[in-house]
């Protein structure tokens, strides 16, 4: 099973536990802490294990981004980032069972060098700074043969919500 070993882990139940308020804006759940789900303890499924090591990468690079509301700081190199050691999972934990069409596919992505070009094409943001050299009308010509009818996914494997709320929540238990 994938260990986690350099982040504090607060289960998702302290976080359900506060009167059913959601924390949703722009559909983005805003807060300044990353809580993992409990599933991500529980279960060494390979894909949900190569999730867990996205969601936990994409988290820590947000909270140092920071602001007042890290849920919503993103970059490029912060997805790029993410979705490496989400590709690096999935090698590491991948036997002959696992089956994942969505993480296979960006293999394919990364093999053929167009990762960062992926990562801006599908996931890009008016507010971030691209590298000049990125490839993208290459990486247009072979997406179009190689990846025909692709939907790009992001599967967090936990949520943002605010400490000090989470806290008194499980105060009260």
């Amino acid at each position: 099973m994938y260990r986690i070993t350099t982040v504090v882990i607060m289960l998702i139940a302290a976080a359900s536990a506060q009167g059913g308020e959601i924390y949703l804006r722009d559909g983005i759940t805003d807060g300044d802490t990353f809580y993992l789900s409990d599933v991500a303890l529980h279960d060494d499924d390979p894909a949900l294990q190569s999730w867990v090591s996205y969601s936990l990468t994409r988290s820590a690079c947000q909270l140092l981004i920071g602001g007042d509301n890290p849920a919503r700081a993103n970059s490029f190199d912060c997805e790029l980032t993410a979705r490496r050691h989400l590709l690096e999972t999935w090698r590491e934990q991948q036997d002959d069972d696992a089956v994942d069409s969505y993480l296979d596919e960006l293999l394919l992505v990364e093999v053929a060098g167009y990762l960062p070009e992926y990562v801006a094409h599908y996931f890009g943001k008016k507010s971030w700074t691209l590298p000049r050299d990125l490839r993208m009308q290459s990486f247009k010509e072979w997406r179009r043969m190689e990846l025909r009818r692709h939907k790009p996914q992001t599967r967090w494997i936990g949520s943002w919500n605010y400490a000090d709320k989470v806290q008194s929540a499980s105060e009260y238990r």
